[in-house]
């Protein structure tokens, strides 16, 4: 008997277990500003590699950059 985890079935257009496709990582810069869904609103002040350190308030904080947490404004 065939195995049923192939996961490269078709479904249908209008079915809710239609895989979602990922949001395209935005490219940040020095002093953009971003809303952060656990620190607020702040402001780019460095990028490093893969991170990105946001100022909040008085506090810098290091976030991924493709962290889903992280908005652009």
């Amino acid at each position: 008997m065939p195995s049923r985890q192939n996961s490269e079935r078709r479904r249908p257009a209008a079915s809710p277990f239609r895989s979602e496709v990922a949001a395209p990582t935005p490219e940040w810069a020095v002093d953009d500003r971003v809303t952060h869904d656990k620190h607020g609103l702040g402001r780019v002040v460095r990028i490093e590699g893969d991170r990105v350190n946001v100022k909040f308030g008085s506090q810098t904080i290091s976030v991924a950059a493709s962290s889903p947490r992280l908005h652009p404004l």
